[in-house]
C-alpha cells in the first residue's frame, strides 16, 4: 500500500529532525555494531511516538527523506513498519513476539466485490488452515472475523500498532478481541480490488513463527505453504467472494503483503477494465486504444491509462497503474513495459504513450481520477450514452 505524501512539507519537529539524523546514520553505517546502535535509537523514538499516537514527526521525516535521501528513507520506513506491525507481549516471565499477518486476495468481478463480517464457521476454517499450513507448530493465532477492503485498513502507523497490540494480546491469552465493525469506512466499488483477512501470530521469543522457518527450507517452504493454503482455504474464500475471480497470496507480515497485493492487483485492473468495455460497448479489444501517461508531483508516482474506442478521442474508461517504492528508476523491463505487455495480453495493441509528467488531477464532484486522452488532455472517463448499463457504477 503506497504511502500518501503531502504536497507541501510542513516545518519539521524536533523529533522529525532527530529521526532524519538517525536514519542517515544507519544508512551510512559501516558495521553491524554501529547498525545496532542506530537501530536501537530509532526503535526507542518510533515506539514512543506511536504509543502516544503521534505520527506527525515520523510522517514528516519520511516525507523529507523521500525527497532528499532514498537510502535513509528505506531504512526508516522499514523499521517504522516493523515496529507498527509487531509487538512484544509478556505472559509472566515469558516474552511472546507477535506479528500482524495479512492474507490478501486479489479479486476481479463484474459485480460489487464483497467485504465485511466473516461468518464464525468460515473464520474458524481459515484459522485452522493458517495454523496447519502457514504458522509454526508452537505459534498461537487469533483471526479477525472480517474481510477488509483497502479503504478499511488502518491508515496510520500508530493506528496499526494499536490493532497489532490488541490482537497480539488476544493471540497470547486466547481471549476474543473486541473490534467495532460498525464504524468501518465504506468500501469503494471497483472492477478489481484487494481483500484482506487479518490475524495476529504469537510465538515465544527465539522460536520460529512460520512453518517455512522450522526446517530452514527457505523459498521451497514458502512455495509449499502457499500451495497448501490455496488448496485448503480456497473453498472458504470462494464462499466469501461469490461471483468473483480471485487469486490468494501467501499469508505473511502485514506491510509486505499490502504492497504485494497492490502490485498483484494492477494486471487484474487492466483485464477487468478491458472486459468491462467489451461488455458495455460490445467491442473487441482490438478496437480499443490505450493512452498512457505518467502522473506525480516531483516524479512519476503512477501511470494512468485512458481507453478510447475506434479512433475516437473520448475516454470511455480509465485504469490506474500505481508505482511502489522506486520501481521506475532504471529497471528493465520497467513498469511501462509491463503495462504495455499486459494490454497486449488482453488484445489491446494500439497504445499511445504521452511524454512528460502530469499533475495528478481528480474530479471535483466524485473524486475519481482523471485520465489522458490522445490529445494529451486530462479528462473524466465516462461511458457513451449508448453503452449498456453496467451492473454497478465504477470509476
Amino acid at each position: 500500500m503506497a504511502r500518501t505524501r503531502s504536497k507541501s512539507a510542513p516545518r519539521l519537529t524536533r523529533d522529525a529532525e532527530r529521526l532524519i539524523a538517525l536514519a542517515n546514520g544507519l544508512h551510512t553505517s559501516g558495521s553491524l555494531t554501529e547498525d545496532r546502535f542506530w537501530e536501537g535509537q530509532i526503535a526507542a523514538l518510533v515506539e514512543k511516538l506511536l504509543d502516544h499516537g503521534n505520527d506527525v514527526p515520523l510522517d514528516g521525516a519520511l516525507d523529507h527523506l523521500w525527497q532528499t535521501n532514498s537510502g535513509a528513507y528505506d531504512v526508516l520506513i522499514e523499521r517504522a513498519e516493523g515496529i507498527a506491525e509487531s509487538v512484544t507481549v509478556m505472559q509472566g516471565d515469558l516474552a511472546w513476539e507477535t506479528l500482524l499477518v495479512a492474507a490478501p486476495v486479489v479479486v476481479w468481478s463484474r459485480y460489487a466485490i464483497p467485504s465485511g463480517p466473516i461468518s464464525r464457521e468460515d473464520a474458524q476454517a481459515l484459522q485452522v488452515q493458517l495454523q496447519a499450513h502457514v504458522t509454526a507448530a508452537d505459534t498461537r493465532l487469533t483471526l479477525v472475523p472480517y474481510l477488509y477492503s483497502v479503504d478499511q485498513l488502518p491508515r496510520h502507523f500508530s493506528e496499526l500498532r494499536r490493532l497489532a497490540a490488541k490482537l497480539g494480546d488476544a493471540a497470547v491469552t486466547g481471549e476474543i478481541p473486541r473490534i467495532d465493525f460498525g464504524r468501518m469506512p465504506e468500501t469503494a466499488q471497483l472492477l478489481s480490488d484487494s481483500r484482506f483477512v487479518i490475524a495476529s501470530a504469537a510465538t515465544p521469543r527465539g522460536k520460529p513463527m512460520f512453518r517455512w522457518q522450522e526446517d530452514a527450507s527457505g523459498h521451497t517452504g514458502r512455495t509449499t505453504s502457499l500451495e497448501q493454503w490455496i488448496a485448503q482455504a480456497r473453498p472458504t474464500i470462494a464462499r466469501m467472494l461469490p461471483g468473483c475471480i480471485f487469486e490468494s497470496l501467501l499469508p505473511d507480515a502485514y506491510y509486505v503483503n499490502c504492497r504485494e497485493a497492490d502490485r498483484r492487483v494492477r494486471p487484474y485492473a487492466v483485464r477487468a477494465g478491458v472486459a468491462f468495455l467489451e461488455s458495455a460497448l460490445q467491442v473487441e479489444p482490438a478496437q480499443l486504444r490505450a493512452v498512457i501517461a505518467g502522473f506525480g508531483e516531483d516524479r512519476v508516482d503512477e501511470y494512468r491509462v485512458g481507453f478510447t474506442v475506434d479512433g475516437d478521442s473520448h475516454v470511455a474508461h480509465g485504469v490506474v497503474w500505481p508505482l511502489y517504492g522506486r520501481e521506475d528508476e532504471g529497471t528493465r523491463p520497467g513498469p511501462v513495459e509491463d503495462l504495455v505487455a499486459e494490454l497486449a495480453q488482453c488484445g489491446v495493441t494500439e497504445v499511445k504513450k504521452l511524454t512528460g509528467t502530469f499533475e495528478p488531477e481528480y474530479c471535483d464532484d466524485c473524486g475519481a481520477p482523471l485520465f489522458p486522452n490522445p490529445e494529451a488532455e486530462i479528462v473524466h472517463a465516462e461511458l457513451p450514452e449508448e453503452a449498456d448499463s453496467p451492473a454497478a457504477h465504477f470509476h
